[in-house]
C-alpha cells in the first residue's frame, strides 16, 4: 500500500492506504476523525463534507490518491467550538438526530468564507444538496444568517 503525506486540520500526517480509498474512510478509519459522517456514499447527501483548501467538498467521492489540498474536518473548524457557525448552530438549536450536522456546518462555513454576508437565496443555493433527515432546514438557514452577522 502506498504511503500518503496529508495535511489535516493543520497537522502533517502520513497514511498508508490503497490509492482508491475515499478520503472519508481515511479520515474515519485511519485518522480516527469520526466527525465526518458516511451518508450515501455517492456525494449526494452532504454528510461527508470537509474543506479542501477552504472549499466544501464531498469526501466520499475523493480517492486519497487524488488529494492535493489541505483538509479541514469538523474537528478542525475550531479548537474551542467557537466558530460563528458552531455558535449559531447552538443558538438556533439546529440538530435533532445530528447526523448531517457536521456536513451542514462545513458547507455553511465554506459559504461564509467565500461570501461573508449571503442573501437568503445564496444561502439556500449553497446549502442545497445537504440532506437533513429530520427536516431542520428552517433552523439551518436561520443559523447561517446568524453566523453571517458581523
Amino acid at each position: 500500500m502506498p504511503l500518503y503525506q496529508l495535511t489535516v486540520n493543520n497537522k502533517s500526517l502520513k497514511v498508508e492506504a490503497d490509492e482508491d480509498t475515499p478520503l472519508l474512510w481515511v479520515l474515519r478509519d485511519h485518522l480516527n476523525l469520526a466527525g465526518t459522517k458516511y451518508g450515501c456514499g455517492v456525494g449526494q447527501c452532504g454528510a461527508c463534507t470537509v474543506h479542501l483548501d477552504g472549499k466544501a467538498t464531498r469526501s466520499c467521492l475523493l480517492p486519497i490518491s487524488a488529494l492535493k489540498a489541505e483538509v479541514t474536518t469538523i474537528e478542525g473548524l475550531s479548537e474551542n467550538g467557537d466558530h460563528p457557525v458552531q455558535q449559531a448552530w447552538k443558538e438556533h438549536d439546529v440538530p435533532q438526530c445530528g447526523y448531517c450536522q457536521a456536513g451542514q456546518m462545513m458547507t455553511a462555513a465554506s459559504l461564509l468564507k467565500q461570501n461573508p454576508h449571503p442573501s437568503d437565496a445564496e444561502i439556500k443555493e449553497a446549502m442545497n444538496g445537504n440532506i437533513c433527515r429530520c427536516g431542520t432546514y428552517l433552523r439551518i438557514n436561520q443559523a447561517v444568517k446568524t453566523a453571517s452577522k458581523p
